[in-house]
């Protein structure tokens, strides 16, 4: 298992939250997302055999939502 921490911008509230954690547990080999408003960042626990930093960073932009 990996761990990463993504940089969201466009989180204004929780309903941007669930969006998020939706998004990134939607990708395939995503155990844990935890996405945290005030801090604007996503951490996710991911296997990355099935999955990569990039595909997370995807998921998330097609959910509407900037990454750095």
């Amino acid at each position: 298992m990996a761990t990463a921490t993504i940089t969201v911008k466009g989180m204004t509230c929780s309903g941007c939250v669930n969006s998020v954690t939706k998004a990134l547990k939607s990708v395939d080999g995503v155990q844990e997302a935890n996405v945290d408003l005030q801090g604007q960042k996503a951490t996710v626990t991911f296997n990355d055999t099935v999955t990569s930093v990039q595909a997370l960073k995807q998921a998330v932009e097609d959910a509407g939502y900037d990454v750095e």
